[in-house]
């Protein structure tokens, strides 16, 4: 889905179009990316560069699931020689080559049969350790490459993801089971834009794809209000991985450093992981980008009430006090968890129709009603995370329209969730402060060499 930011001229300008707000799960190695910014910083600033950051090859055991990544990194900055490329390329078997491709309510032992393929050899790929997993679990579209002489099957290749495939070979004493490597290449690029348009147009115009715009706008999600406070001449510089294989690119990765300035106010973020190898985003201080509450919890199109003491109902007609705010959006529109909480009403609730409250800590509930359908996690006495999903936009109750009604309230008060001051998430925890300036420190000086796009053009 593309999110077209439209901006407005006037302070309270309203875009057309939302911000969902969803962070990317995928979590690569930030030692890694910042070790080598350091020999990145240096090169010249005419025009989008890369720099090759890691080479990642590693020799996956059977089972479980592969180790993590290692990287060669330049003689300077690790230790070693390189370990070779391992092979990429399987050996074609003799016989014949069929495609097998998985539809709807597909199973291998169906497609077999529906092939003529003998389903007793099926059986003994099945008995194979390290090959199980990665054939009984089949999804619509998994496509697997049979080589079989008549029925009998010779060998079995499928294209697990993108850096490794599954090749089952006929050896002497039976099936043999080995995964080939398709070592990728974790590259940096950079980009800076500013917004003389839309937010979601200046993304594309300084190169970024589509998820990438995302994600940069997912990093701000609790900072800024994508779809009402954009204005032109707002700008954004960005350093990102783009993942490439074999000389060509696959797709961009994950956004190790950014900036965004917005009416005047700058937000930067670093991407630092955890001890786990969880990464997050956190100012250069080590101060949390993450809130511990979303300013809205649904994918909208306009705001269609603002939070007002003084407002006539649409429907009653009557002076009653909007305690809340509406966020117009279609029927059926996922309602997210504004903060991690726990269920304590999920129900009927009056003019509220169908409405989930949940509480939090620090004495802070959140309401959501009007809602079409309550989610099936969305249970009394459930545990529910930021971001999950707990019912869909509808109009039940006193609605003149889908959308959803918002309340946040603190000790029973009600505040206005737009302009409510949100608590911050965990900072870098006070062992590891030392440990975070050093990985940032290289990032930090490219957000300060990239700056703002109206400086580089006069610089050039």
């Amino acid at each position: 889905m593309r999110h077209d930011y439209k901006l407005k001229d006037y302070p309270q300008g309203r875009a057309r179009r939302p911000l969902r707000r969803h962070h990317v799960a995928a979590v690569v190695s930030f030692a890694v990316c910042a070790g080598l910014v350091a020999l990145w910083v240096d090169r010249p600033a005419e025009g989008k560069q890369t720099a090759e950051v890691a080479r990642s090859v590693q020799t996956l055991p059977l089972p479980p699931a592969p180790a993590a990544d290692q990287a060669h990194l330049p003689d300077d900055l690790a230790p070693g020689a390189p370990a070779a490329p391992s092979e990429t390329v399987a050996p074609e078997p003799p016989g014949e080559r069929t495609v097998l491709e998985v539809r709807s309510g597909d199973s291998l032992d169906r497609l077999f049969r529906r092939h003529d393929l003998s389903v007793a050899d099926l059986q003994r790929l099945l008995a194979l350790k390290e090959a199980a997993p990665h054939l009984k679990r089949v999804r619509p579209g998994d496509t697997f490459e049979i080589h079989h002489d008549g029925a009998s099957v010779l060998g079995l290749t499928r294209r697990l993801d993108e850096t490794r495939t599954l090749v089952v070979e006929q050896g002497e004493a039976g099936y043999e089971a080995r995964f080939l490597e398709h070592p990728v290449e974790i590259r940096l690029a950079q980009a800076t834009g500013q917004i003389t348009s839309s937010f979601y147009a200046a993304g594309l115009a300084a190169g970024l794809s589509d998820g990438t715009i995302m994600r940069l706008a997912g990093i701000y999600a609790w900072d800024i209000d994508f779809a009402l406070e954009i204005r032109r001449d707002d700008w954004f510089a960005v350093v990102y991985e783009e993942i490439w294989q074999d000389g060509a690119k696959l797709r961009d990765g994950e956004i190790v450093a950014a900036e965004f300035s917005n009416q005047g106010r700058s937000f930067r973020a670093v991407r630092f992981p955890d001890e786990d190898g969880r990464a997050s985003y956190y100012t250069p201080e080590g101060d949390s980008m993450r809130k511990a509450f979303l300013r809205a919890p649904v994918d909208f199109t306009r705001v269609s009430s603002n939070f007002n003491p003084n407002r006539l109902h649409p429907v009653l007609k009557t002076k009653r006090p909007h305690r809340g705010v509406d966020y117009a959006a279609r029927t059926g529109t996922p309602i997210m968890a504004a903060g991690d909480g726990k269920v304590i009403s999920a129900g009927t609730q009056g003019g509220y129709g169908k409405t989930v409250v949940l509480q939090h800590g620090g004495n802070v509930t959140t309401l959501y009603a009007h809602m079409s359908r309550i989610g099936s996690n969305a249970k009394v006495g459930r545990r529910v995370k930021q971001g999950d999903i707990i019912g869909y936009v509808g109009a039940t109750g006193l609605a003149s329209g889908p959308h959803l009604h918002y309340e946040y309230r603190v000790n029973g008060v009600h505040k206005n969730p737009r302009t409510v001051d949100l608590p911050k998430a965990e900072p870098v925890p006070a062992a590891r402060r030392a440990e975070f300036a050093a990985a940032v420190a290289p990032l930090i000086a490219e957000l300060d060499r990239l700056g703002p796009p109206l400086r580089l053009a006069a610089a050039d």
